[in-house]
Formats: structure tokens, sequence, C-alpha cells
């Protein structure tokens, strides 16, 4: 699958992948930024991209990120919709004890390509009967 990606400043990244199967493309900081104890800073990747009717973009944390410098999407996941035009931009929050500086160029979050459904809600009086039925958190893990 081809996504379009426009470049908004020319110091901007094209999303990459870091191995042959990865499923997230890496997103890339345009700027440098320091992100205090405890904030949240909007961090530019100056691109946006054209995504295919049907199609999400699932904006996820970068692993080495979150564990060696504590920095993470604040939204926990960010979510572009498929008719979104504008800038790629990333909640990066320090949930570290310091303050923490994200590079220019630096690799800040990861980009997932997923189908979706647009589905129709209807209300109903009964629901389907399930060997789960109403077990909530942790109620599967005995």
């Amino acid at each position: 699958m081809k996504i379009n990606v426009k470049k908004l400043d020319q110091r901007a990244k094209l999303p990459t992948y870091g191995s042959p199967y990865a499923a997230g493309a890496d997103l890339y900081s345009l700027e440098e930024y320091t992100v205090g104890a405890g904030e949240t800073v909007f961090v530019h990747t100056g691109v946006a991209v054209e995504l295919p009717a049907g199609t999400v973009g699932l904006v996820y944390a970068r692993s080495g990120l979150a564990c060696k410098k504590d920095l993470a999407p604040a939204n926990k996941v960010g979510v572009i919709d498929c008719d979104y035009r504008g800038e790629i931009m990333v909640a990066i929050h320090n949930h570290g004890k310091e303050s923490r500086t994200v590079a220019a160029g630096e690799r800040v979050a990861q980009l997932v390509v997923a189908p979706y459904f647009a589905c129709e809600f209807c209300e109903a009086d009964e629901l389907s009967e399930t060997l789960r039925g109403k077990g909530g958190f942790g109620s599967t893990g005995r």
C-alpha cells in the first residue's frame, strides 16, 4: 500500500520502518524540545499523510523512548482519521522526575496504519449470551 506524505517543512523526515516486518513506521521530531518532569509538549513532525479510505493511523509510543527517557504519547494512542490532512503532531508526556530532551530528527512515536469498521450503533433491549457474560476487569485471569 502506498501512502502519500506531504512535507510541511524541508527539515521533516518521511516515516520509515526499522525492519522489513515492523508494524509501525517511525515518526521523527522536526525540532528539539525539552519536556519538563510531568509536562506534555506537542512535538511537530512536519508531515501530513493521505490515508486511504477505510484506514486509520494509530500513533503509538516507541518502547525505547518510553523505557529509557520516560517519554510517551500523553493520550496513549493517537488516532489519525483518514480524512485528516493536517500535520501529525505527537503530544509527548514526561512520566519521569527530571527534564528530558527530544532532539531534532529523533524518532518520537510510531505510526501503524490499520483498517477499521464504521458501525451503526443500534439500541437493543437484550444482548446475546456468552460464557464470559458481564465479567469485567481481571475476570478471565483465573
